[in-house]
């Protein structure tokens, strides 16, 4: 799949804007604060739904309108796909595919698959467990909607166990009602956590064999589903409803579940040693760059072509061997690359557009 064109009307800086993309890499250049990322976070919004940035859809309209409109055409394997989102200051959010408005999000999933990947996305690695969940969850829901959905319904009966916890001060009775949502929550719970666990052993493989390309075999790297696990979903669904009963004094004290896949985690080891508390920041940066190219593959098994990658301003955080290693392990993907300035061999082979407040010029 590639995205053929973008249409922005008062988005962010760009008050009225069209732009075709080529099929394979897209450089976006210019100087800092001139609108490179907010295209990038453009195309992001129109495959999730939701922004890299901000969790305030309104800090995307331009200062100077009521509402933002965002187009963004693909050409997929199976035809055309058209996703239009307007944003609002005043009305909900709107979003239609090939023009029919979407009465859930989950829907949205899956028309565009994307990979994003910006400096900041090295919290992937550096970062809370929260972030390495989202990580997967984004990635599993572009690729399952019904994987979308059971998070929806985990969060909700999660929510509502935790209400009930913090609510209620008689442990006896506590004891007694939770056993409710415990059979809920294990139900779902159990199919996220097989769904990861699966994710994760598809992502490991091509994940050591890139971080091995970038470092010149130098470093391997090794992923580990860590939390609740389980060889099937009626083994970790028995394990959870263990887990939750053996930590209800736990829960009553905290005042919310303390255990479940919302607490679950991905180790993640540069040559035997955990990144996070001990790699360099060369290395931690290596793997998380290596993490999201390892997410191309999956796509392209799992569904059959390519997502396309989005890439802002990671060419900066690497050194010039690294840069020509990334540029061509991506040739044959369309890429949509942010850089303040590039000075790269291939430049036959890419199409470069210049970034200038808010509008674009072909090179």
């Amino acid at each position: 799949m590639y995205i053929k064109r973008i249409k922005l009307t008062n988005f962010r800086n760009y008050k009225d804007l069209e732009l075709n993309f080529d099929k394979h890499t897209n450089i976006l250049y210019g100087a800092n604060a001139q609108g490179k990322t907010n295209l990038v976070e453009a195309v992001y919004l129109c495959a999730v739904g939701r922004s890299p940035r901000t969790t305030k859809d309104r800090e995307m309209i331009n200062a100077s309108a009521d509402f933002a409109h965002i187009t963004v055409e693909t050409v997929k394997r199976e035809g055309d796909i058209k996703i239009d989102i307007i944003i609002s200051r005043t009305l909900k959010k709107t979003i239609k595919i090939n023009g029919v408005p979407i009465l859930k999000m989950g829907e949205l999933m899956g028309n565009i698959n994307c990979v994003f990947f910006a400096p900041d996305e090295l919290k992937l690695i550096k970062e809370s467990p929260q972030d390495r969940r989202r990580f997967m969850d984004i990635d599993i829901s572009q690729m399952s909607k019904s994987y979308f959905y059971l998070l929806q319904r985990y969060e909700q009966v999660l929510a509502q166990r935790n209400k009930l916890i913090k609510n209620t001060r008689d442990y006896n009775v506590l004891k007694d009602t939770l056993p409710i949502y415990d059979v809920q929550l294990a139900d779902t719970g159990s199919k996220i956590v097989i769904s990861r666990i699966k994710f994760i052993e598809k992502l490991k493989k091509n994940a050591d064999e890139t971080n091995r390309y970038l470092t010149d075999d130098k470093e391997n790297l090794e992923l580990e589903y860590t939390g609740i696990v389980g060889n099937s979903i009626q083994e970790i669904k028995a394990i959870l409803l263990k887990e939750y009963e053996k930590n209800y004094e736990k829960d009553f004290a905290l005042g919310y579940t303390s255990i479940g896949p919302h607490r679950d985690d991905i180790k993640i080891l540069v040559k035997g040693i955990d990144v996070r508390s001990f790699g360099s920041q060369g290395q931690q940066r290596t793997a998380a760059l290596s993490l999201k190219l390892a997410e191309l593959e999956i796509f392209k098994t799992e569904i059959g072509e390519a997502p396309v990658l989005l890439l802002d301003d990671v060419l900066s955080e690497l050194d010039s061997e690294r840069q020509k290693k990334l540029l061509q392990r991506i040739k044959n993907i369309q890429t949509i690359l942010t850089c303040t300035h590039f000075d790269f061999a291939d430049k036959n082979e890419q199409k470069q557009f210049k970034v200038q407040d808010g509008h674009i010029k072909n090179s």
